[in-house]
């Protein structure tokens, strides 16, 4: 196995990776924000304000893009699988 092919390999699991976390974390970063503009309008300084609304908003993006973040790592893996006599050797 060439340090070429790793680096290849690294690069689509890493890439794999953000594709999927992303989502998640643009409607966490977009309800912090919502809450933290509530909060500044309101002089509501409660710390824990935000966690519940956010742990909320992720429970719902898991459900909504659950199957699609779950065919996207299926996929990959078995592409892993398939071309696994390309990286022994």
């Amino acid at each position: 196995m060439s340090s070429e092919l790793v680096l290849t390999l690294a690069e689509r699991g890493i890439f794999t990776i953000l594709l999927i976390t992303v989502p998640l974390l643009l409607l966490a970063l977009a309800v912090g924000l919502l809450v933290s503009i509530f909060q500044a309008t309101t002089q509501i300084q409660e710390q824990t304000l935000a966690f519940i609304p956010k742990i909320l908003a992720v429970l719902l993006g898991l459900v909504f893009f659950g199957p699609w973040m779950l065919t996207t790592i299926v996929e990959f893996t078995s592409n892993l699988y398939m071309n696994i006599n390309q990286y022994i050797g």
